[in-house]
């Protein structure tokens, strides 16, 4: 008997999901030794434009989720509901899950992980962070000996591509943003992107994975890329750094940072290279040392790559009578939960951009400042006044400190009477041993 399939979600994944399913149905079949067969179809809107063939096809998603020829519900329509409820009903009839949705797994989580475990089916989520990437698996299961120390991730594509062109051309980010939205990599409200939240989404799904902790979407410190100018990437490249918008997951003495911002890294590390909308996570355990992980973040059969996995892992195990083999996020903890830090603790390099009077003594006062409060001075750029000002750009790097200190530094120096405006602060991350 094959496997029967229910799809939610007719959008971009769910066709390349039916293309792909119908493209290699043999080779599928010869992997997990059970043909695997759409039995259903449902979308909230009317029938798109794909061709599915026979298989039924419903505008009643929760049909699909009673249907007792489904063994597995695989949910694409993304958003938190009705997609929520559609799963728990799933659940509840006793089926088999499989979805791409980080913003429901980010927010709803627990909650789903729960009553998937207490009614005995699985809930699989590969396709929820880094698209084709198998950065779920790598984590439990290839990395499953490692006490992972931290994890660094290029998670969202869009931001990666405005950046990428940034460096490359020069070019302003609303130029850019234009560019990425007709490409079709930034939605028409590109903020779920730019701003960070679709990192901070994936963030704590890689973290609750690594660390064995509680979703918390809440705790993520959240920065976008909308305030990068051309001017600090320039001078990023001049220090042998490239700004990268990564989401980090750190575990230190007192607790797990995470934090989603603009990051500079050295431009010679694997992650500098990552280039356009290419997603890449850096995942450092104690054993293995540090691995990468690279290659399309989104499209529709990247995901869809993703989502078939899934299908493929729990129908050979239905096939084999085994239960769930997959660790589902906040249910199996054991031991004490390290507390989630407030950016103000957390431990990084920083890059400070300081608008000063072209005057002696200016610097000298900027490096008091910073010593005072323990902070080391690893590299400065001073720049020319342009033509008819008396302000120079100051570029600062700083050593790794404590971010409330820098922040106090920060606050000093603009009170200053020879600094005008604000101090552009960003981090700077090293991806080694620290």
């Amino acid at each position: 008997m094959p496997v029967g399939i229910g799809l939610c979600g007719l959008g971009t994944v769910g066709r390349g999901t039916v293309e792909v399913l119908g493209r290699n149905a043999e080779t599928l079949s010869q992997r997990c030794s059970y043909g695997l067969e759409i039995v259903q179809v449902g979308s909230r809107s009317p029938r798109p434009e794909v061709d599915l063939g026979t298989i039924p096809f419903t505008q009643d998603i929760f049909a699909v989720a009673a249907n007792p020829a489904v063994d597995i519900l695989v949910e694409l329509i993304g958003g938190v509901e009705p997609a929520r409820e559609l799963i728990l009903t799933a659940i509840a009839n006793g089926k088999q899950v499989v979805t791409a949705n980080k913003a429901l797994i980010a927010s709803c989580g627990d909650e789903l992980f729960a009553a998937a475990k207490a009614r005995g089916v699985t809930l699989a989520y590969e396709a929820a962070v880094a698209g084709g990437i198998p950065i779920i698996k790598a984590l439990r299961e290839g990395l499953s000996a490692n006490r992972i120390r931290w994890l660094a991730g290029i998670i969202n594509g869009t931001s990666n591509f405005i950046l990428s062109e940034m460096r490359d051309k020069g070019r302003e980010f609303a130029d850019v943003l234009v560019e990425a939205q007709m490409l079709g990599y930034a939605e028409a409200d590109p903020s779920l992107d730019v701003d960070g939240t679709d990192a901070a989404h994936k963030l704590v799904i890689l973290a609750a994975l690594a660390f064995g902790m509680p979703l918390r979407l809440d705790a993520v410190h959240v920065e976008g890329i909308r305030d990068i100018q051309p001017d600090d990437v320039r001078y990023a490249g001049e220090l042998g750094y490239r700004i990268k918008h990564l989401g980090i997951a750190r575990r230190n003495a007192n607790g797990i940072e995470l934090r989603v911002h603009p990051t500079l890294v050295p431009e010679r590390s694997l992650m500098a290279q990552v280039h356009g909308a290419l997603n890449a996570v850096m995942v450092r355990g104690d054993a293995v040392g540090a691995t990468l992980y690279c290659g399309p973040g989104a499209g529709a059969e990247p995901t869809a790559s993703a989502v078939i996995a899934d299908i493929l892992d729990i129908a050979r195990r239905l096939g084999g009578g085994g239960r769930d083999a997959i660790p589902a996020l906040g249910v199996e903890r054991s031991g004490e939960i390290p507390p989630v830090l407030d950016i103000a603790d957390a431990e990084s390099a920083h890059y400070l951009r300081v608008s000063a009077l072209d005057r002696p003594g200016v610097l000298s006062q900027l490096a008091q400042i910073l010593s005072a409060r323990g902070i080391s001075i690893e590299a400065i750029i001073q720049k020319e006044p342009a033509p008819g000002q008396d302000h120079v750009p100051l570029i600062l790097l700083t050593n790794r400190t404590r971010e409330s200190e820098v922040r106090a530094a920060i606050a000093a120096i603009e009170e200053l009477d020879s600094v005008a405006g604000a101090v552009v602060h960003l981090r700077k991350e090293a991806l080694n041993d620290v």
